[in-house]
């Protein structure tokens, strides 16, 4: 498996409550991209549009050898899902507070793209802060321990 996105802002900014491994349709020059490496996945999210879900503001550059078969790099894509987890992510967001947010793009070993997305809730700011608070206390213990 290689990790080609990581939004490490997702775990700050939310609480996760489930993650799921979903697939997603891309055209020829976009998966070439991906597997170089060129995505950014930082500003993006998942909505859930009648049966479908759908990845929003997902950056994949265009591809350089791909010349008129590139697309846009901000389209939307479609996320490939179970419908039975589509149904059960529907629930979820119907909840109020809850939404679908990217953490990790990666290809497997098959060559395949995959997006793990996950089910969260947004953090307020006093939460943030106890967070970072907590991982500071965290690195003093284990510096003390080394000592």
């Amino acid at each position: 498996m290689k990790l080609v996105a990581n939004n490490k802002k997702a775990r700050h900014d939310y609480f996760i409550e489930e993650t799921y491994e979903a697939g997603i349709s891309l055209t020829g020059t976009e998966i070439k991209s991906v597997r170089q490496g060129k995505v950014s996945i930082k500003e993006s999210f998942a909505k859930i549009e009648g049966e479908e879900v759908i990845l929003y503001g997902m950056n994949i550059s265009p591809y350089e050898q791909g010349n008129r078969f590139n697309v846009d790099p901000l389209r939307p894509r479609k996320l490939l899902l179970h419908k039975r987890e589509i149904r059960k992510l529907i629930g979820y967001t119907t909840m109020k507070g809850l939404t679908l947010v990217p953490l990790r793009m990666y290809v497997n070993d098959k060559g395949l793209a995959k997006v793990e997305i996950a089910v969260a809730r947004g953090k307020k700011e006093y939460d943030k802060r106890h967070d970072i608070a907590k991982r500071d206390a965290d690195r003093r213990m284990q510096q003390a321990v080394r000592k």
